[in-house]
């Protein structure tokens, strides 16, 4: 599947263009695993100024483990409550940071990311358990904001049904 992006256009219309896209590309696909795979190698291809965009899934005892991701290798496990991930699972909220030096307890996979946002991929709507979360690193200080996090919320809405977590 093939999909053209209006990279230089607003952002609300392009995550409303990737959110489409996501919906066509998992529909009929049970698979979670091929679902992540492909949501990830969507939003790679979809959203600018990225250098790495995957998941990390609950490992069960509270922590994550490294998912389906595009960039480069990654760390395999983050700790329960640490860096910008573990912060998000925790907190069950997306987090923002324009400065990734300056987040307490960052864990740094690629040198190069300098901002990052996280959303959290719950099991069900309004706070139920962390299934794992969305990650998408930038090597440009400060290039996420909320027009980011409704974007890409918006899409992990789509991922969560497909999915069978839930609706988004």
């Amino acid at each position: 599947m093939h999909v053209h992006f209006s990279r230089g256009g607003p952002k609300p219309h392009l995550y409303g263009e990737l959110a489409r896209a996501l919906d066509a590309l998992l529909t009929g696909e049970t698979d979670r695993i091929a679902n992540l795979a492909n949501a990830a190698a969507l939003l790679w291809e979809g959203i600018p100024d990225i250098n790495w965009v995957g998941f990390y899934l609950s490992d069960g005892e509270g922590g994550l483990v490294l998912g389906p991701f595009q960039g480069r290798p990654a760390c395999t496990r983050i700790a329960p409550g640490r860096g910008v991930c573990g912060a998000a699972a925790a907190e069950r909220h997306t987090v923002v940071v324009p400065d990734v030096h300056a987040f307490p307890g960052h864990i740094a996979c690629d040198a190069a990311s300098r901002s990052e946002i996280v959303v959290p991929l719950l099991a069900s709507a309004g706070g139920g358990a962390v299934y794992g979360v969305l990650d998408v690193d930038s090597p440009t200080p400060a290039r996420f904001d909320a027009e980011d996090a409704e974007g890409l919320a918006l899409c992990v809405g789509v991922l969560r049904r497909h999915l069978g977590l839930g609706q988004g």
